[in-house]
């Protein structure tokens, strides 16, 4: 595969990852019908590399507070998120390896907003600590491993569950993704390095510069609308990326 389809996946990663249809899964299947020599959803987990560091970028007086100690109710969030969701969502990845799957997780990520727009149009609050968000949103993280399985899609409905305003659910999101995927690249860098040659490094490049730009986008965009009509956007969004990929088998 040459450096302009490596390009493609990468612009792909950077638009991806923030909004509720799997990035994996879209990276995965696009990597396979590029002809990529990569397990495609070995290389759409790398991929993350990129929007990894624009996370980083981001929100960077988030991660120095966090450096230097001085946010322990955050810490406390994420230390129990990735407790969660680093163990089952390498138990995940390895058995995903073997097959690139989307339609029906990405709807059932789509029912999963459905419900999330309901509970903000109703302003319904099932009132659950950080402890017990954290647990759920990290479960969900574990399972977004699977291709299709929306990342974002899933913590933020999980995240929705508690006494969050709508911008704190979208940051905690984002910030969650970190230690996860720094965790899943580091493997993948280590253990499978011969799959990644120069080549791809482009696409790494191009997934952090796209992925700085969509997620600023997009965060500015979810402060001005309801976030119940927000969730029901990307709910529609993953029912046609479902339909989409169903056409295309």
């Amino acid at each position: 595969m040459d450096t302009v389809n490596y390009l493609i996946l990468g612009l792909l990663q950077g638009v991806f990852e923030w909004i509720p249809i799997s990035s994996e899964g879209v990276v995965a299947l696009a990597a396979r019908y590029l002809g990529a020599k990569q397990n495609p959803v070995d290389l759409a987990l790398f991929l993350h590399a990129g929007t990894l560091l624009a996370a980083l970028i981001y929100y960077r007086r988030d991660w120095m507070r966090i450096l230097t100690l001085k946010d322990w109710p955050l810490i406390r969030f994420l230390a129990v998120a990735t407790a969660v969701s680093l163990p089952l969502g390498f138990a995940v990845s390895r058995i995903a390896a073997q097959a690139v799957m989307g339609a029906g997780l990405l709807a059932l990520t789509g029912v999963g907003l459905l419900f999330t727009a309901y509970f903000q149009a109703k302003k319904i609050n099932l009132k659950l600590g950080k402890n017990k968000l954290a647990g759920i949103a990290g479960v969900l993280q574990g399972l977004a491993a699977l291709p299709g399985f929306s990342r974002s899609g899933s913590t933020i409905f999980g995240l929705s569950l508690g006494n969050l305003p709508p911008a704190q659910v979208l940051r905690l999101s984002y910030l969650m993704s970190v230690p996860a995927v720094a965790a899943s690249t580091a493997y993948l860098a280590l253990f499978e390095a011969e799959q990644f040659p120069l080549e791809v490094w482009p696409a790494v490049a191009a997934s952090f510069a796209v992925g700085i730009l969509t997620l600023d986008l997009l965060t500015k965009f979810a402060e001005k609308i309801n976030f119940a009509k927000f969730a029901l956007a990307f709910a529609l969004l993953c029912f046609a990326g479902a339909a989409l990929e169903l056409a295309m088998r």
